[in-house]
């Protein structure tokens, strides 16, 4: 990966609070898994306008370029304030447990 794609992709989940590497949009998703992220996301209270999504069909860069930086073969990817949360079984698995309503909403649930 280059160092501008990881230097895009570092932006990115740094700068946004909530961020979901997924196939499609929120609006739109692509694949089963990608939309499992969406729904679990909004169940734990994420509204959209505090969700940013990048669309990795869109870039061939950053849909490799994230496997690398997160070390995780495969996506959704979710980022919650700059830091590398999992894909839709670990989001599952957290929202069950209610950790992850925690950590997207700052505790405030």
């Amino acid at each position: 990966m280059d160092a501008n794609t990881q230097q895009r992709i570092d932006d990115l989940v740094k700068n946004h609070e909530v961020v979901l590497f997924m196939k499609g949009n929120a609006a739109f998703p692509m694949c089963g898994f990608s939309g499992r992220a969406v729904q679990i996301l909004k169940a734990s209270g994420v509204d959209s306008r505090g969700l940013t999504t990048v669309n990795v069909l869109e870039d061939e860069a950053i849909r490799q370029g994230i496997k690398e930086y997160s070390n995780w073969p495969t996506i959704p990817q979710l980022y919650v304030k700059g830091e590398f949360i999992g894909g839709s079984d670990i989001m599952m698995e957290m929202y069950e447990s209610g950790e992850l309503q925690e950590l997207v909403t700052g505790g405030t649930a």
